[in-house]
């Protein structure tokens, strides 16, 4: 009988989303951390992941669930989440992280679509914004980095973050002209700064969600980095390649390979095989103290020399550094000796070389 009296008394939804919305206007309105603010909203989060969720004891009710989200998304409560999300507590940032994960999946019955994701895209796409510019804040990186990865299971997330504009307000994705370059000022740009200057668990988080921006909506990423090519793979080699940290550094060589040896970049990957700066930079990775270093430039290095219409540059490059590279290729990497898959890579590149056409004679100089 005490336990009755002393439970902590539920709020209907209306109440609920109506209280949460007050206090994280307040908690938006303070600089200073409220507790007694703080710990209301936990509970008000609690309440709303359960309902989501359900519990062990309680199965989930899906007129409940369909009003929630409706609310939800009526009061714009997905939006203030996201722009306050690093001021919540530990385990209230990881309830919202459940609503909004669980808001973006739910689709009611007789409905393609999630609905809350549809309204997030087409009304208010300034809340993928805000969830990606949860990576300024150690706080809220992995939660909205956890919710960006639900979301990005969809192309028109993609698009939204790549062409992203700093005008205040994403750009209308039916107005977007995939052939006009970006302005290198939108928030798909800053991830090459937090991956590279962040914490390092903002920066290894931030690296999952650039990954699956750029690996999992592959013909709308291959006219994207073919129409923005140059800054790109600036910002990548010099930013990502060229990072001092192993684990970016390694990551971004790895996903580089990636990204060209996947079919829907053919015209990406024959652009960047084409440049003589681009295999300096490859070929540097060779030699690096770190061997996994090597193991991973090995396989964008190889499709320099594979390439069966190698540019001028390239043939200059690899002609001029044959006999070191005849010298250095047969002992590279040659403990990996159960690999059967690399040294038959490395024996086929070692043949490639030395047909390589002998390098031009110089033209005697003038008596």
């Amino acid at each position: 009988m005490a336990s009755f009296f002393f439970r902590n008394k539920s709020k209907n939804n209306v109440d609920l989303v109506t209280s949460t919305k007050q206090l994280l206007l307040k908690l938006t309105e303070d600089q200073k951390p409220i507790p007694k603010i703080e710990e209301e909203l936990a509970k008000n989060l609690q309440q709303m992941k359960t309902i989501l969720q359900g519990t062990p004891d309680a199965e989930v009710s899906p007129e409940s669930v369909h009003q929630l989200l409706a609310l939800i998304v009526e009061e714009d409560l997905l939006y203030l989440l996201a722009n306050n999300i690093h001021k919540l507590l530990f385990e209230s940032r990881k309830d919202a992280q459940v609503i909004f994960s669980t808001a973006f999946r739910y689709k009611p019955p007789g409905i393609a679509e999630p609905q809350v994701l549809n309204h997030v895209i087409r009304r208010r796409p300034e809340i993928l914004i805000a969830l990606c510019r949860g990576y300024d804040r150690r706080e809220s990186a992995m939660p909205c980095g956890g919710i960006l990865r639900e979301a990005l299971k969809y192309d028109a997330v993609a698009a939204l973050i790549l062409y992203d504009e700093p005008d205040g307000k994403t750009r209308d994705l039916e107005s977007v002209n995939p052939n006009i370059p970006s302005s290198g000022e939108g928030v798909f740009w800053r991830f090459f700064e937090w991956i590279d200057k962040g914490a390092f668990e903002v920066s290894a988080d931030a690296f999952n969600t650039f990954r699956d921006i750029l690996t999992k909506h592959k013909p709308l990423v291959a006219t994207y980095l073919q129409t923005n090519f140059d800054m790109f793979f600036e910002k990548y080699n010099t930013i990502l390649i060229q990072s001092e940290s192993y684990v970016t550094k390694r990551q971004s060589i790895k996903l580089l390979g990636e990204i060209l040896l996947d079919r829907a970049n053919y015209n990406v990957m024959t652009t960047y095989v084409d440049s003589g700066e681009h295999l300096k930079i490859i070929m540097k990775l060779l030699r690096d103290d770190r061997r996994m270093i090597n193991y991973e430039g090995f396989h964008v290095f190889k499709v320099f020399v594979a390439n069966p219409n190698k540019s001028v540059a390239v043939q200059r490059i690899l002609i001029s550094n044959r006999d070191k590279l005849l010298r250095f290729l047969p002992t590279f990497l040659d403990d990996r000796t159960e690999d059967e898959q690399f040294i038959d890579e490395k024996s086929f590149l070692i043949r490639q070389i030395e047909q390589l056409p002998p390098a031009p004679i110089p033209p005697p100089t003038a008596a």
